[in-house]
């Protein structure tokens, strides 16, 4: 089974993000993990690499950081990957990023291809679906299970309320939810062989394609941070006072009662 799994290179979650003075977000001595979602894709690929054979490809693109996320799922247990790293991509959109990563795939043979259901840095939940739609193939978003049959796939995917079961004929797009599996730390042996393992970088020329055929269809503006967080309020008294004031408070003051 050719399996694909496309990752993405983010700020860790723990880091304390600043903006620069040209409003943009500062990556010096910002710490950079796989996307925690993403986790969930390499975990479940190994697991069916381990179950029907076959190789594990991860595609990536960004900067030349990028190479450590890829190396990391590599430890992991995948076996291969495929970095695009270019200028360029420091101004695409979803749509052009979902075009770059769609004829990056379609240079390697795959069955199945797997991702996290969303980036915890911008929240867009777009290039994975954008990406089946690039290839011509089907796609089942937030996937809490995966049961494959041959050719067939049910899905179990997460959903208002509940969860839905999806058949769909492969080669088709996963988007992993959490849940779906428990990701396993990189081995100390894992991450020395992880530094032999291939890894391919290419440019987006490299695809064929040039800047003027990635014209984004959505810019961001500016970057703001969110308002800082007001300290707590200790209110004095015995029980009955402090709950008449803080009914007081949240009724005048905060306004929800």
């Amino acid at each position: 089974m050719n399996i694909i799994v496309c990752i993405k290179q983010t700020f860790d979650t723990e880091a304390k993000i600043v903006l620069d003075g040209n409003g943009k977000i500062d990556p010096n001595g910002v710490n950079l993990i796989i996307n925690p979602y993403d986790e969930y894709a390499i975990e479940e690929g190994i697991r069916l690499k381990e179950k029907f054979g076959g190789d594990v490809t991860i595609v990536t693109m960004g900067g030349p950081r990028a190479q450590e996320a890829v190396r990391t799922a590599l430890a992991m247990g995948a076996d291969k990957g495929v970095v695009v790293n270019d200028p360029i991509l420091e101004g695409t959109d979803e749509w052009a990023n979902a075009e770059i990563l769609a004829k990056a795939v379609a240079q390697l043979p795959y069955d199945i291809i797997l991702s996290g259901r969303i980036a915890i840095d911008d929240g867009a939940s777009q290039i994975s679906v954008r990406l089946a739609e690039a290839l011509n193939i089907p796609s089942v978003t937030s996937v809490l299970k995966l049961e494959v049959a041959g050719t067939q796939v049910t899905a179990t995917r997460e959903i208002d309320g509940g969860t839905e079961n999806i058949e769909v004929a492969l080669p088709a797009v996963f988007t992993a939810q959490k849940g779906l599996n428990e990701p396993r730390y990189p081995s100390v042996a894992g991450i020395m062989k992880a530094k032999k393992k291939p890894l391919k970088s290419m440019a987006v020329a490299d695809l064929g394609l040039a800047a003027g055929d990635l014209a984004s269809k959505m810019s961001v503006q500016k970057y703001t941070l969110p308002t800082a967080r007001q300290a707590g309020q200790k209110i004095p008294g015995d029980a009955p006072q402090a709950a008449k004031e803080l009914a007081r408070l949240l009724h005048e003051e905060a306004k929800v009662l």
